[in-house]
């Protein structure tokens, strides 16, 4: 049963045996400085967490919950190693993706079943980014995407077709579960139902980035208006230019034709792996010695809350392109944007059973300062310090993924913020309620 403090709940315990791979049961073994990375990804109900070898899988609401351990085939000629993971979730589909050192993705069932490998771009993958989008303005239809970060590159996969490859993958399981026929060899079977499309666009006129994000559609250039590309807007942040910004271009007409064969497609494939669309640089700001470590971006993707290495946190309009707020003094900081409900008690008074919609969330952004060992809610986007609470030395701020395909007529589902005590193992999450 859940126990519920000031402003923390707490919901589950993930303390077991196999995480003493990951090292745990040395202290702060799970905190951001820790020595060895250890990679974590949330998700309603499990966990994932990962070192450069192995991912395990478990569930912090059921401590009988199956675990599953996954280990990629990695390169050990090249060295390859796991750097992002990360929840793909679709409406009842959901699947772990890995990206590793050697620019490769890899998605695999909840049962550690490789589903999909493909090579995005020769090079480290850094982050793994899902993002929510909107497919009409006149109705409520959500889409989204996935971008994957990569030094100087950037990569888009729309998450509709990450869905239907995986639709195809389940039920040609289930089919092949009841066939009398015998299996296919699983080799055999990689990337069976096809390579997955995606737009590639090269960053690095600024440097190579640590980080990155596609914000949204933007509008077209003045003379452009009757073009026939889409335009999106990336945000890039590096050791050379602290923050850096870039009008990417999208040939509607050329991205939509994709009725190549198998075979053909996965030529084309490779012959143009190193064929870049069209990015054209929009600002910059350089300030040495500055360098940018951390992005994280807001549901709307209109602000951006960067980190850098004076120990500073700006927060960036990603439609003006300007910084609209500064924190100083949170050196290896980790940001997320949360919602909460904020002296709601005068709202609905003889309504008990009102279910909080959208608007009734203001936007706020929850800052962990592990150095400090603090956890802080400010209000956007000039709002006051909601909260502060003290957190030990190896916790973690954690995040739930973008949900695909969520439906407009389901009730509202905020903004989260959860915090993994890597010592207990014991999992709370900030209350959204804040009198």
């Amino acid at each position: 049963m859940s126990r519920r403090s000031h402003h923390l709940t707490e919901l589950g315990c993930i303390a077991c045996e196999d995480l003493a791979e990951f090292g745990a049961g040395k202290e702060g073994w799970l905190a951001p400085d820790a020595g060895t990375t250890v990679l974590c990804a949330i998700d309603a109900h499990s966990i994932a967490i990962a070192n450069r070898s192995l991912v395990l899988i478990l569930g912090w609401s059921d401590p009988d919950e199956q675990r599953v351990k996954i280990r990629p085939e990695l390169s050990p000629i090249e060295a390859e190693r796991i750097t992002t993971i990360e929840w793909l979730v679709f409406d009842d589909i959901k699947v772990i993706a890995v990206g590793t050192s050697r620019g490769f993705l890899l998605i695999y069932s909840l049962r550690g079943d490789l589903i999909h490998r493909q090579m995005v771009y020769h090079g480290q993958i850094i982050k793994l980014r899902v993002r929510g989008t909107k497919k009409d303005q006149m109705q409520d239809i959500s889409s989204g995407d996935v971008c994957v970060v990569m030094p100087g590159v950037i990569a888009r996969f729309d998450g509709s077709d990450i869905q239907s490859m995986l639709q195809r993958w389940f039920q040609d399981t289930h089919s092949r579960f009841w066939d009398e026929k015998p299996n296919k060899d699983p080799e055999d079977d990689e990337n069976s139902h096809g390579r997955l499309p995606y737009q590639l666009w090269n960053v690095s006129k600024y440097g190579s980035c640590v980080d990155a994000a596609i914000t949204g559609i933007i509008p077209p250039p003045l003379m452009e208006l009757q073009s026939s590309q889409r335009y999106y807007c990336a945000v890039t942040i590096g050791d050379d230019a602290v923050i850096s910004a870039f009008r990417l271009s999208v040939d509607r007409k050329r991205n939509q034709k994709r009725s190549f064969n198998h075979l053909l497609e996965n030529l084309l494939d490779k012959l143009l792996m190193s064929w870049f669309m069209p990015a054209s640089a929009l600002t910059c700001l350089k300030d040495h010695p500055r360098k940018g470590e951390k992005l994280t971006l807001s549901p709307s993707g209109t602000l951006a809350a960067i980190t850098d290495s004076l120990g500073r946190i700006l927060l960036l309009d990603t439609q003006a392109l300007v910084v609209v707020r500064l924190w100083k003094g949170y050196r290896d900081a980790n940001c997320f944007f949360m919602e909460m409900l904020v002296n709601r008690d005068d709202k609905h008074p003889s309504s008990s059973h009102h279910a909080p919609g959208k608007s009734d969330y203001c936007l706020c952004l929850a800052i962990h300062a592990p150095r400090k060992g603090v956890i802080e809610v400010w209000q956007m986007r000039t709002g006051p310090r909601l909260l502060a609470l003290n957190c030990a030395k190896g916790c973690r701020l954690l995040q739930p993924t973008y949900r695909f395909g969520s439906l407009s007529d389901s009730p509202y589902v905020p903004l989260e913020v959860f915090l993994l005590n890597g010592d207990s193992g014991q999992l709370s999450v900030l209350n959204r309620l804040l009198n």
